[in-house]
């Protein structure tokens, strides 16, 4: 074993705060109230426990029923907790466990700790954990992560996740420990004693199983231990000698520990492959693929070896198996377990918290009894016994008390099993490293660790360390995780240190241990650093020799914190002397110790650290011998992050020693006691730095002044305390104003290679070099980093250029260049040197010293290859690349320099063009640095790695660029930070796709193109639940309305603002409210004739009134539709229903009029069906997306009898909108056991509707009980009412729509034609049941027509006509033929078919089957009869179906016109009458009229919801043909002929049919008709026409205007259940059609309603779409144009939607591929969001478009601009406040006036632009601009920016000259702006060209404005470092020649013209060269 690496040399460092530490469970549970339930539980006998505990078993209540009260004994752990939200709030959370209670709770530094939960269990809790169990998602590939809190107790796990789900699994065993993994949990089970005797010697039973899920089944664990030779055993993990001692979740290992060897190993835990499954199991693999394997292989599949049948348990089948019989079974395996699997038949559904997980591995039985909550079932089984045992407990046991099975499973098989589904393993443990057998010596001691931990370097090594206790010591395995295709770890090397406790510190890399001495000290991985100094605490740094004792130590000295008062230490003036040493663990301790241990061995006075515990980030505890504790923070290793920037940088580029070495040195410095004030921090890290490279700090003058006294040894020297705030401006104040003082003299920047600084003589040496004091500036060539200094050197130049990259961090660049120039010179990088002056001018004239380097030492020094004398500077790469110039690729530091990479790249991929250059993973742009071998596997690019996968979909470079950048997690606030000019190009890009972005883009793609309107489209919301944050603006209330009315009439919930924008003109919707309200009295006004007496008066007004409540009675129907989906409830409070008022007020005095009165007959039982209607209408309110779950749906279960039906129409509400599928099966059985009949009919056609389509198995066995005909004809007869069995056939109608399912066709055909039985059975209503089995027949082959597969035996068209049509009775085939033998005594029918009865649902059957399918031959049998003898025998009601049939059957052929319905009247009827043919004139003109509504009804579903105003047009013609009938009703002709009911009936039919047209729509003249006939009173008018009309103003309004019809085959099925052609009569009449599929209209609606929402203020506002339809074979592709908010059509028409300009930003949604993202748009309330452009107003404050920013300037232009108008026009907080502060002339402050109409003009530019985002850049390029005039520039960084900005224009124009209003800067401004800058640097060089000369001669430079005016126009010019190449341009005398020399430099051609007159001047003499134009550049 190697030893420790490095020892540092005595020092010390200083702790961090000390607070007293009590864990936060154990005060809340001393205010927890369960402790007084346990005692009252204790005293309860076992039997009673039994039934009142979920799992505790017989011997676990014997076990908590003990004499004695138990010491509790409390355990809890802290971990780090994070919020999901980017800033990182960090807080610690704590789990803790005492007695029967956990509590979680979190507190942080700034909060106080809270309890996030608290869970009481019924016994003593073993153990609490965190654990995240992966639940595999269908939708995405990445599993979700489920966080839990599992609560251990002796007989089950709670599992409780922090969605609030709780589960409880049972154990089958007794359990010593459970694990976390990153899959799941782990279970060791207990070695209980019966183990050895029930197996035999061969197979021990497993010892360690896997949970994925709690309700997954418990499955073995396999293991792989490494063997010596390949493919060793895969065996069940049986060894009870193994521990585990640890678990980790990242890397996913297992550390265990072999009791009897005493070694430890590491395995790697992983999921089990198909092959090792297959090794361990002994059945076929295919089984195991299926998830039953179980139903696959049958009981009995067993292998039959010795046929020596015992009195086996299983032996005839699974017989044996009891509810709660264990019984363990081998055949082939180690292990098979019998996992209850006798509970297949209990329904799976007893729990209301199903989670249906089908994809886990094995669904056996064992999860359906977890999932089942029920406690008594459970118990006995798992109560104390093993369920891998046949164990004695067990009932199967007792019964065969000699039985023992024997578990081995070799061939000699003594007994017979049935063969059960074997345990799939999920988990595979593979052996990576076991450590070697200790010496033998120690064994008698248990070695096994009693802490295990990962812990990593400083130089990011890592170690599994685990703790000997008994050895005190700590044993460290580095491990290396290999970069491979399977990611395994090698564990190089162990190192033990000794220790008497550890723990891992991980925010700071490093760990804390605890010597025997008593001593903390810190070690980064297997270094190391030094003691940790704990004030207040004795530990033992005092030397041991000198065994003074303390007395004479004055109390005041002790330095103890503040906040330990709490903890009473105790003094130390007791009179003795601590020991450091608490009790000797173990019998041999080796440390020097002992001997001073053995003489003083006192009685402890002063607590003294017992151990530590609770590691979180750099926090952990430390346990006092006193049993107190203090939570100790150990300091970071930097704060400032240029310094942790910089050791980033170290760690990187040295070998791991040397970096190691670098680190702890630091460390020590920096938190020595007393430690540094943080703004020192940077000061102090340059000098230990330069020190430790072999500067001597003291003697250079730059460094001598960071003026602080840090003596670089270890001697702990008392310094200031710390202040708070960071930062270091003043110390470069400082350090520039001492620069002044000490070197005023001009001193050349060098050209030093040749010259040695000690000869005065020499003109280039320093001005004071011939002082003595210079000769000691030389390397100290022994400091550890002397070899290194060039790669650092390198590194930190590398760091320095991220930094300039970054706005927020130049500031810190400006430290660093300091440091940087002095290595530069020193190291003779005459170009770096010069690229930092040019950065910073002002600041580095100054810095001239150098530090002497002879020949000898620079070959000492390690010259990296990397470093080239060219310095790598990113601006000029971004020019170049601009320029479109060659770049060798740039260097850059993983991990160090993420935005150099980010940038680099991106202008590889948008400028250069390449659309590979973000892809690879190895870039060609890029060359990553790394030391040597040491290449990091880790290595993270960006901070934040976001969601986006990136894909490249679009060819558009700009969208490509933006889609990566969000990738990397770059967001707006970074792009703030980048400097202008480089972001130019970015913000081009972001520019480029905002006009024109993708609908798929995710949310943060959308965020970076400032598109808030996509994003927040990404993000889901509705308008509902959005009230809150939308403020009042929700409130455009009907105007006459007080609170109290509001409430009450149940349709208060529609969304004002959205109708207030659909219908803005009038008040239709109050109209519509007032139409439906049912909750206040009617007015009965009759007036009283003087011969009618008082008496007769009133009963004259009770009749008006039952007439009137007739239509009161029929009104929710409508309401229900016109309010429907439009509420969220409250699920605290119970749902508001209005009630139904049949009471009126008789005027003049109000007086009350009630029909309770007894003056007239009232028929029984009337208000039934109408309350019913009721609660449907209510109910619908509740929208499909609220949180309703089962116990909300049974708290609104009213107490009072007389409101059962209202909450029987609430329940098939629930039903429509999806919510009763959360309604437990209990609480089903619970409402269909009480026999109310509206309760039963309401669920099962709730329900029904919930599964549509599904074929639910249980829904289908519920809907089996109430219908005979699916019972087996032995059955018990049911007595189920009538109006059940209809609703129970459609029903099963509902649930198997679509599906053709065989069976239930077959039921159903029999069922049209059920013969009425013998005793009074099936004689009443028989109408409306054949109709409902004809429905229901019509919706299980719905569509299918003739390929019905298998059921051609079953002739159904050819059955369905003979019911049509009448004819023979056939047999009753199979199982119904018993039930039908004798026939009715009350009706006589004969052996024919009763067509009046069969026929409405066989035709509608046959239009159902053939719908939409055109097929000719079936829709000729519903042609109308055509000769006048025939049309006798049908009934015309029957016409209008047959018509309807056959229209919706040839559906492509109906036509919005007239004389495609008149088409439909036979031929006979349409020609002119002979007067002597015999011609019945009602048949005919009856036949007419229903023939022209069954038509009509067909046009009606044929456009349903289309608004097609042909179809409107077409149908209002004839609605208003009828109403003229209606009023020639009276006169005699007309009336007798037709008859006024049918005539009323065909008008409600095509009153219908325009409504269903306009569905949703509000039309105005449909408004109009339903009101004339609502206010139409009169004998004839009954309930169900009322009930007609009603719900054709629902559906003109169906939803409040967001709902409209669809017309899918499922949408026409429920539209023909819905609007069945015959009205009830009155309220109570069920005979042809059940009242409550009035409803299933609902099922046909969709949403199509597009809300435009303003996305600044969330309110709705107009917008003006563009919607282009597909080509079809009626109309080409067709583009029209619509404002919104308006109804879409049917999606599947539409090629595309488009929010179209001006207004607003463009949004294209492209429906040709995907209409799924419409769709879920348009189910959140058809929320979508909008953005107003920049300058424009929102249609409804300019419907006209003339006061927009754009109109109001375009004559007058930008001078008419007022900035104080832009506050209508832009919402941007910014802008607002710009034109506020910098547009206006203020008082007191004197604008020029130039100024203000520039900002003004900038202002206009960008709001015009919709770019508000460039307005810092113009700023930025007016300040450069302004400060070059003046001619004082501080800086060259904006020039460098204004190059970049300047770059990007040429490239752009020479692109396309044309073309510039791509680019974001105004064409007008940047030319301006260029053209200033060039005037003022050329008149600068006319005046200095001197300077400019001397310093391309390599010349000093003096200290003045004129130096940074050059380093200013060198920037800008982009001119190279000159100083080697003058030489080669002095020469030149003519421009030619100088073209020719220059072109290898690189300088642009017009940068290289002004230089020319310098030039050539220098070479030709004084004289300027005449008539060269510089101007003309």
């Amino acid at each position: 074993m190697s030893e420790v690496v490095y020892e540092e040399t005595a020092t010390m460092i200083a702790a961090g705060e000390l607070q007293s530490f009590v864990p936060f469970g154990r005060e809340h549970c001393r205010n927890h109230p369960h402790a007084f339930n346990l005692q009252l539980r204790e005293l309860q006998p076992a039997s009673e426990l039994w039934a009142s505990d979920g799992a505790a078993g017989l011997v676990g209540s014997l076990q908590e029923v003990s004499l004695q009260e138990r010491e509790r004994q409390e355990f809890w752990q802290l971990r780090k907790g994070c919020t999901g939200n980017e800033e990182e709030v960090e807080f610690e959370e704590e789990l803790y466990a005492a007695g029967n209670v956990v509590v979680w709770s979190q507190g942080s530094r700034t909060q106080a700790s809270s309890v996030c939960k608290a869970f009481t269990v019924d016994s003593p809790v073993q153990q609490a954990l965190w654990c995240n169990f992966a639940v595999p998602n269908n939708k995405k590939q990445e599993d979700e992560v489920e966080h839990t809190v599992c609560i251990v107790q002796s007989s089950c796990i709670n599992v409780h996740t922090v969605t609030g789900k709780d589960f409880i699994s049972p154990l089958p065993f007794q359990v010593s420990n459970v694990w976390a993994t990153s899959f799941g949990l782990l279970l060791e089970r207990k070695n209980t004693t019966n183990d050895t005797q029930l197996t035999s010697p061969g197979e021990p039973l497993p010892t360690v199983f896997s949970m994925l899920h709690p309700l997954d089944e418990i499955a073995p664990v396999v293991c792989k231990p490494a063997g010596l030779f390949e493919g060793s055993r895969v065996q069940y993990l049986s060894d009870s000698t193994m521990k585990i001692v640890f678990t980790c979740c990242q890397p996913s290992i297992v550390v265990s520990y072999d009791t009897v060897q005493g070694i430890h190993s590491v395995w790697n835990l992983r999921k089990v492959t198909h092959d090792e499954r297959s090794t361990v199991l002994p059945c076929p693999a295919e089984s195991i693929g299926s998830p039953l394997g179980l139903m696959a292989s049958g009981f009995l599949n067993s292998h039959l070896r010795n046929i020596s049948r015992l009195d086996s348990p299983g032996g005839s089948g699974a017989s044996g198996l009891g509810a709660g019989s264990c019984c363990a079974v081998g055949s082939g395996s180690p292990l098979h377990f019998s996992a209850l699997h006798s509970h297949h038949s209990r329904i799976m559904a007893s729990s209301p918290a199903i989670h249906s997980r089908v994809h886990s591995p094995s669904i056996s039985n064992m999860a359906a009894l977890s999932r089942a909550h029920s406690p008594g079932m459970a118990a006995p089984s798992f109560s104390g016994s093993s369920r891998f045992n046949t164990s004695l407990h067990s009932p199967l046991a007792r019964g065969h008390p000699g039985f023992l099975p024997s578990l081995n499973s070799s061939v000699n098989e003594t007994m017979l099993m049935p063969e059960m589904e074997p345990i799939i393993p999920d988990f595979c443990m593979e052996q990576l490293w076991s450590e070697a057998a200790t010496a033998g010596c120690q064994r008698e001691m248990s070695s096994q660790a009693s802490k295990v931990f990962l812990t990593s370097d400083l130089c990011e090594n890592h170690y599994l360390c685990f703790l000997v206790e008994s050895h005190q010591q700590l044993r460290c395995v580095k491990f290396i995780e290999s970069s491979g295709t399977s990611a395994q770890l090698i564990f190089p090397s162990v190192t033990t240190i000794p220790a008497k406790d550890a723990e891992p510190l991980q925010t700071i890399d490093a760990m804390l241990v605890l010597e025997a001495c008593g001593s903390l000290v810190l070690y980064t991985g297997i270094t190391r650093v030094s003691k940790v100094f704990v004030p207040g605490l004795l530990s033992a740094p005092f030397s041991l020799t000198n065994h003074r004792p303390y007395l004479s130590t004055p109390v005041e000295n002790v330095s103890t914190p503040n906040n330990v008062g709490s903890m009473h230490l105790p003094r130390l003036d007791e009179d003795l002397m601590p020991s450091p040493v608490s009790e000797l663990r173990g019998s041999v301790i080796k440390h020097h110790e002992a001997s001073f241990l053995e003489e003083y061995t006192f009685q402890q006075s002063l607590p003294y650290i017992h151990a530590l515990r609770d590691p979180v980030c750099n926090r952990v505890t430390l346990e006092l011998s006193g049993g107190a504790m203090l939570r100790l923070s150990i300091p970071e290793v930097a704060t400032s992050e240029l310094v942790k920037k910089c050791l980033q940088a170290i760690r990187l580029i040295l070998p791991k020693e040397a970096a190691m070495k670098v680190l702890v040195k630091w460390y020590n410095i920096y938190n020595a006691p007393g430690g540094p004030t943080a703004h020192a921090e940077w000061n102090m890290f340059v000098t230990c730095f330069m020190t430790l490279m072999g500067y001597s700090t003291e003697s250079l003058t730059w460094t001598k002044n960071l003026h602080f006294e840090v003596p670089l040894s270890p001697v702990i020297a008392a310094k200031k305390a710390r202040p708070s705030d960071g930062g270091s401006d003043e110390d470069w104040d400082y350090l520039m104003a001492s620069h002044y003082h000490h070197q005023m003299g001009s001193q050349p920047v060098g050209s030093m290679v040749n010259s040695s600084v000690t000869s005065s003589t020499d003109t280039d040496s320093l001005s004071f070099s011939s002082s003595p004091s210079n000769a000691s500036l030389k390397f100290d060539s022994s400091a550890p980093l002397f070899p290194h200094i060039a790669a650092l050197f390198y590194v930190l130049h590398l760091l320095y250029q991220e930094l300039q990259l970054d706005e927020l961090q130049r500031a810190r660049a400006s430290s660093l260049v300091c440091l940087l120039h002095q290595l530069a010179r020193d190291l003779r990088l005459e170009e770096y040197v010069d690229l930092y002056w040019r950065d910073y001018p002002s600041l580095i004239s100054g810095l001239t010293e150098i530090t002497f380097l002879d020949q000898a030492l620079i070959d000492q020094m390690q010259r990296p290859s990397f470093l080239r004398p060219e310095p790598p500077c990113v601006f000029s790469w971004l020019s170049r690349c601009l320029r479109g110039d060659e770049n060798a690729p740039f260097p850059y530091l993983p991990g160090i320099c993420p935005r150099t990479r980010l940038l680099v790249l991106s202008y590889a991929l948008y400028i250069i063009g390449d659309k590979n250059a973000t892809s690879a993973e190895e870039s060609k742009y890029l060359v990553k640095l790394s030391a040597g071998p040491k290449s990091r596997a880790s290595e993270t690019h960006f901070k934040r790695q976001s969601s986006v996968k990136v894909r490249f979909s679009s060819e558009n470079l700009a969208e490509q660029l933006v889609v990566w950048l969000t990738s990397q997690g770059f967001t707006l606030k970074d792009l703030e930070s980048v400097p202008f000019g480089v972001a130019l190009p970015i913000r081009e890009a972001i520019y480029q796709c905002r006009e024109q972005p993708c609908s798929d883009w995710s949310e943060e793609v959308c965020l970076l193109i400032g598109r808030q309107d996509l994003s927040k489209q990404a993000h889901k919301m509705t308008l509902a639940k959005s009230k809150a944050s939308v403020g009042s603006g929700l409130s455009l209330e009907p105007p006459t309305s007080t609170e109290a009315d509001e409430e009450e009439d149940g349709m208060s919930d529609i969304i004002q603002e959205v109708t207030g924008l659909i219908w803005s003109q009038d008040l239709r919707v109050q109209e519509v409210r007032r139409l439906l309200q049912s909750s206040r009295p009617v007015r009965v006004s009759v007036v009283q004739l003087p011969e009618v007496s008082d008496h007769e008066y009133i009963e004259e007004k009770e009749n008006k009134l039952l007439q009137l409540c007739q239509r009161t009675m029929a009104l929710p129907v409508g309401r229900g539709l016109f309010t429907l989906f439009s509420y969220h409830p409250v699920p605290t409070e119970p749902l508001p229903v209005p009630k139904l008022n049949l009471t009126g007020r008789a005027p003049p005095r109000n007086t009350m009029v009630d029909l309770n009165s007894g003056n007239i007959d009232v028929p029984p039982n009337m208000t039934s069906w109408p309350s019913f209607h009721n609660g449907v209408a209510a109910g619908l309110k509740i929208a499909p997306a609220s949180q309703v779950d089962s116990a909300w749906i049974a708290y609104n279960k009213p107490k009072s009898p007389e409101l059962a039906n209202e909450y029987a129409g609430f329940l098939m509400a629930l039903g429509l909108n999806g919510h009763l599928t959360k309604l437990a099966t209990l609480n089903i059985h619970d409402y269909l056991t009480k026999g109310h009949e509206m309760t039963s009919i309401g669920l099962l056609l709730g329900i029904s509707s919930a599964k549509l389509g599904t074929m639910d198995m249980s829904v289908t066995r519920l809907l089996s009980i109430h219908i005979p005909a699916l019972l087996p004809p032995t059955s018990t007869e049911l007595d189920v009412p009538h109006n059940v069995q209809v609703a129970a056939v459609i029903g099963i109608g509902l649930v198997y729509q679509g599906t053709g399912h065989r069976h239930n066709a077959e039921v159903l055909l029999s069922e049209i034609g059920r013969p009425p039985g013998p005793e009074m059975e099936y004689c009443t209503d028989r109408e409306s049941y054949s109709l409902a089995a004809g429905l229901a027949l019509g919706m299980v082959c719905l569509g299918h027509g003739s390929n019905l597969i298998g059921m051609t035996d079953l002739n159904v068209p050819e059955q369905l006509y003979q019911y049509m049509v009448g004819g023979h009775r056939r047999a009753q085939a199979g199982a119904n033929r018993e039930r039908h033998k004798s026939p009715s005594y009350q009706i006589k029918e004969g052996d024919t078919i009763n067509v009046d009865v069969t026929c409405p649902g066989a035709t509608l059957a046959l239009a159902m089957i053939y719908l939409k399918t055109n097929n000719r031959s079936i829709a000729d049998w519903l042609k109308p009869p055509d000769t006048w003898f025939l049309l006798d025998f049908i009934k015309p009601e029957f016409l209008l179906l047959r018509t309807l049939a056959r229209c919706i059957i040839m559906w492509d052929e109906i036509l919005p016109n007239s004389e495609w319905v008149k088409s439909n009247i036979p031929q006979i009827m349409r020609g002119t009458f002979d007067s002597s043919e015999d011609i019945n004139m009602e048949t005919m003109t009856q036949a007419q009229d229903y023939i022209t509504a069954g038509a009509c009804m067909a046009l009606g579903l044929r456009f349903a919801g289309s608004a097609n105003s042909d179809a409107f047009d077409c149908l209002y013609e004839f609605a208003k043909t009828f109403m003229k009938f209606m009023t020639l009703a009276g006169t005699a002709s007309v009336g007798v002929q037709t008859g006024y009911y049918n005539l009323q009936t065909s008008l409600s039919m095509i009153l219908l049919a325009m409504s269903m047209v306009m569905a949703g729509t509000g039309d105005l003249k449909v408004l109009q008709f339903c009101r004339f006939l609502h206010k139409r009173m009169g004998t004839e008018m009954n309930y169900g026409f009322h009930m007609a009309h009603h719900m054709a103003l629902g559906l003109l309004f169906l939803g409040g205007g967001r709902y409209t019809l669809s017309t899918s085959n499922s949408a026409i099925a429920a539209l023909l259940c819905a609007l069945y052609p015959h009205f009830p009569a009155h309220s109570t009449d069920n005979r042809y059609h059940l009242q409550a599929l009035r409803h299933l209209v609902v099922l046909a609606a969709e949403p199509r309603l597009l809300v435009p929402v303003d996305v600044d203020s969330l309110k709705p506002c107009y917008s003006l779409l563009e919607v282009t339809y597909k080509e079809t074979k009626w109309y080409s592709e067709t583009t029209v144009d619509l404002m919104a908010p308006t109804m879409l059509p049917e999606l599947h028409l539409l090629k595309r939607v488009k929010v179209k300009g001006p207004r607003y930003w463009e949004l294209s949604l492209d429906l040709s591929q995907d209409t799924q993202h419409l769709k879920s748009i348009l189910s959140r309330d058809g929320v979508l969001y909008v953005k107003l452009r920049a300058g424009q107003l929102p249609y409804k404050d300019d419907p006209q478009g003339w006061k927009s920013l754009m109109a109001t300037t375009i004559n007058t232009g930008v001078r008419a601009f007022k900035p104080e108008a832009i506050s209508t026009f832009t919402s941007e907080p910014a802008l607002l406040s710009f034109s506020e502060l910098f547009c206006k002339s203020l008082e007191g402050i004197k604008h020029r006036e130039e100024t203000l109409l520039f900002f003004s003009a900038m202002l206009y530019e960008c709001v015009m632009q919709e770019c508000p985002e460039m307005l810092p850049t113009y700023i930025s390029i007016e300040q450069v601009v302004g400060a070059l005039r003046q001619g004082y520039p501080q800086q060259t960084f904006p020039l460098w920016q204004l190059r970049l900005v300047v770059e990007l224009w040429d490239s752009r124009m020479q692109k396309s000259p044309t073309n510039c209003h791509n680019t974001l800067l105004s064409s007008e401004f940047l030319p301006v702006m260029k053209n200033s800058v060039d005037v003022s640097l050329d008149n600068w060089l006319k005046d200095n060209s001197a300077v400019l000369r001397s310093y391309l001669r390599g010349e000093v430079l003096s200290r003045d404005a004129q130096s940074v005016m050059l380093a200013c126009f060198l920037v800008y010019r982009s001119i190279p470092c000159l100083r080697n190449t003058h030489t080669q341009l002095e020469g030149c005398s003519s421009v030619g020649d100088l073209l020719s020399r220059s072109s290898q430099l690189g300088i642009p051609l017009r940068d290289l013209l002004r230089l020319v007159p310098v030039l050539l001047c220098s070479a030709s003499g004084a004289q300027t060269m005449p008539g060269f134009p510089l101007h003309a550049f």
